[in-house]
């Protein structure tokens, strides 16, 4: 499967230990439940992402913050994260959700909810005018974009190599949004690559893969985790406890922590090395997210993430890294190359 406007390079950066990047989505609180709505603008919940840091403090995490426009045009929200970035605890870049991102031009649906989906002209407009309220925010303009709802389009690789991006971290691998008009990511790469060959713009999946004995299935036959008929007869949850077969993502967001750990053992033995774990920064505060809606689910919450820390470090023997040290790396070794190359010749 390729994405329009994808031509992915692939890039060796020659990691033996594997590291992990933490990235979350930074948005505003609204009713997962409900349709999406443009009034919905609350970003109470950033300074709730202290209950994490500690954590992070203690295990040399430094998450990156990718915000979209609610976050990144609101004071008190961004006063809170430049303090974080500041201090070197945090990265930031630029989230993209279209239902509240200015220009309001479009109908608020599902489809049009994938920025990707938009006309070439809407979709640059928005993402402009978040990075414009981020580089504002920061005095200085972001190099890092997730898109909103994972929501690539043919134009979107384009508009960030214009708006000067070097680093996305849209794809999410094994996974099809299409049938309700989102991006298919089946049959792509889950290890950072270049967007095309002028390596301009690198991109850094989402962890996502199968476990269990039969997971080299899974990619050839997406149909036994995704399917309606897969779903209807329960299949995933069958196959998942027998450990036949299991799609996973590095998250603590509806995956318990063994799960986690089986996904990151597989990965490892089959030559991934680099890995993002992904959170939305409303599920700090309790009631804002199906994850965690009370305290003690917040505690259970924070202990996943603790635990799956531990585990990469202690049993992997893994490090923590950002997507801007990545970005870093792969130029080196495409310049590497390219300097051998040019000798050859």
């Amino acid at each position: 499967m390729r994405l329009p406007g994808l031509d992915p390079q692939p890039v060796e950066l020659g990691l033996v230990a594997p590291v992990l990047l933490v990235v979350v989505d930074t948005e505003e609180e609204f009713n997962w439940n409900q349709p999406f709505n443009r009034q919905a603008t609350a970003t109470q919940s950033i300074s709730s992402q202290d209950r994490v840091h500690a954590l992070y403090d203690r295990f040399g995490v430094v998450p990156t913050y990718v915000m979209d426009y609610p976050v990144a045009s609101s004071v008190a929200a961004t006063r809170y994260l430049r303090g974080l970035v500041d201090a070197g605890r945090a990265e930031f870049g630029t989230h993209c959700h279209p239902w509240v991102t200015p220009p309001h031009n479009e109908t608020v649906s599902v489809f049009n909810s994938y920025h990707g989906n938009l006309p070439l002209e809407l979709e640059e407009a928005k993402i402009r005018t978040s990075t414009d309220a981020v580089a504002q925010a920061f005095g200085r303009a972001p190099r890092v974009f997730k898109a909103g709802r994972y929501g690539v389009g043919p134009n979107t690789f384009g508009i960030l190599q214009e708006l000067g991006y070097t680093v996305d971290c849209s794809v999410v691998p094994h996974t099809n949004f299409s049938f309700e008009g989102g991006p298919n990511y089946q049959g792509m790469s889950d290890r950072p690559f270049f967007t095309d060959a002028s390596h301009a713009l690198l991109e850094v999946p989402m962890t996502v893969g199968y476990s269990g004995r039969l997971r080299r299935m899974g990619p050839a036959n997406p149909w036994l985790i995704g399917s309606n008929l897969s779903q209807r007869l329960r299949l995933p949850g069958v196959m998942s406890r027998m450990k036949w077969l299991e799609r996973g993502r590095l998250s603590p967001e509806g995956f318990d922590v063994q799960s986690q750990e089986r996904l990151l053992t597989t990965l490892f033995h089959e030559g991934v090395r680099v890995f993002t774990m992904t959170y939305h920064s409303p599920t700090l505060q309790p009631g804002n997210t199906p994850y965690v809606k009370t305290e003690a689910d917040l505690v259970a919450f924070l202990a996943n993430i603790e635990s799956v820390l531990s585990f990469f470090q202690n049993r992997l023997g893994g490090t923590f890294s950002t997507l801007t040290r990545i970005e870093q790396l792969a130029r080196s070794r495409v310049g590497a190359a390219q300097a051998v190359a040019a000798v050859a010749h």
